[in-house]
């Protein structure tokens, strides 16, 4: 095989759900955060995809979204087979989503290596992510532990889990790359107790990428989550995938990965990310990587300010947007919707949207 070409026994899911509440009025419930184009011509998806060129053949990558965002997520990614584009029939949370996946793999390759991505992160060294996902799946597959990828926190940050690392674990196959046992995993937590998690030292953020041989997540869903495992089996059996898929995924418990396996696996190995990362959280997240003036003000779109400084201006429209005698505002501007609002309550987005008209969700 030459030495950069994807391997076929590697296998990548990319979960495609999400609400589109965070980033309204660009984002609505069938458009949101992994569907825009928040960076330029190309949507977050799309950069995801296109980060696994040369890592996974795109025939062994599976997008899993919901049907009311299916026909957005197609358009996307009109490059890879349309059997690999999966919209459940419900949302019933992260680890559900997980054992369809693994059902959908386990029919073609049982000694697979599957990755697991969430489509709405923003990592431009690609080459750097490759070589972290190389070293993941080389743990994974050389200890047959599930092996995450942690990001080093930059500040104490209440919104994100936390990875506790334990001891360093010793894996032949590895390059310059380290994996640590995880000791435990935790919750989000207040910002006091975030602060005491950056000044242990031993604390990644918890980004949501996962790495394991398919033998060991059946094994660990088996342990300790029996229902999912069952429903790996009825996938590896079934002659018609999307019929089982409609019959039995809405019977299946609501739970997290991180519940439902990932905090009572037997042993779980952690990798800390040497690439960038963004989760791309709110507008703030954004107005990093736009335009900006001497003044702080951050926008993708033509820009006037008097006296104006530390706003967030982004457009859809294709307005010239003037601010005067302003600071520290978000403003957005979409077709149909306009929003502004003061840049420390970015967070609260999501509650307005709540009481929108349904047209406006």
């Amino acid at each position: 095989m030459p030495k950069n070409a994807a391997s076929p026994k590697r296998y990548a899911l990319i979960l495609a759900g999400g609400s589109g509440q965070r980033f309204w009025p660009i984002s609505r419930d069938a458009q949101p955060k992994q569907l825009l184009k928040l960076f330029g011509d190309k949507s977050l998806l799309e950069l995801t995809i296109e980060r696994l060129d040369g890592l996974v053949p795109k025939e062994n990558i599976l997008i899993l979204t919901n049907q009311q965002q299916e026909v957005a997520v197609r358009a996307i990614a009109k490059g890879l087979p349309a059997e690999n584009i999966v919209a459940e029939p419900e949302k019933r949370d992260t680890a559900p989503a997980i054992a369809l996946a693994v059902g959908w793999v386990v029919a073609r390759d049982p000694m697979a290596t599957m990755i697991v991505l969430p489509a709405d992160h923003l990592i431009q060294n690609k080459a750097e992510f490759q070589r972290v996902m190389k070293n993941a799946a080389t743990a994974a597959e050389n200890s047959g532990n599930l092996v995450t990828v942690g990001i080093k926190p930059t500040w104490a940050c209440p919104s994100y889990g936390y990875v506790e690392r334990g001891k360093k674990a010793g894996i032949s196959g590895m390059d310059d790359l380290s994996a640590w046992e995880v000791a435990r995993f935790r919750e989000k937590p207040n910002p006091d107790l975030a602060e005491h998690f950056i000044s242990q030292g031993n604390f990644l953020w918890n980004a949501g990428m996962f790495i394991w041989t398919i033998p060991a997540i059946f094994s660990e869903f088996s342990r300790h989550c029996p229902v999912l495992a069952d429903f790996v089996s009825e996938l590896r059996g079934s002659k018609d995938f999307s019929a089982t898929v409609a019959r039995q995924f809405n019977k299946l418990p609501k739970l997290s990965i991180d519940y439902a396996l990932m905090e009572k696996a037997s042993r779980v190995l952690n990798i800390e990310a040497t690439f960038d990362w963004d989760d791309v959280g709110n507008w703030t997240s954004v107005g990093r990587y736009l335009k900006h003036d001497d003044g702080g003000n951050q926008f993708n779109c033509a820009f006037s300010q008097q006296d104006a400084s530390n706003n967030i201006v982004f457009t859809q429209t294709g307005q010239h947007i003037a601010l005067i005698g302003v600071q520290d505002l978000i403003v957005v501007a979409a077709k149909d919707g306009l929003l502004v609002t003061d840049r420390a309550r970015a967070e609260t987005i999501k509650k307005l949207v709540d009481g929108l008209p349904q047209e406006l969700r």
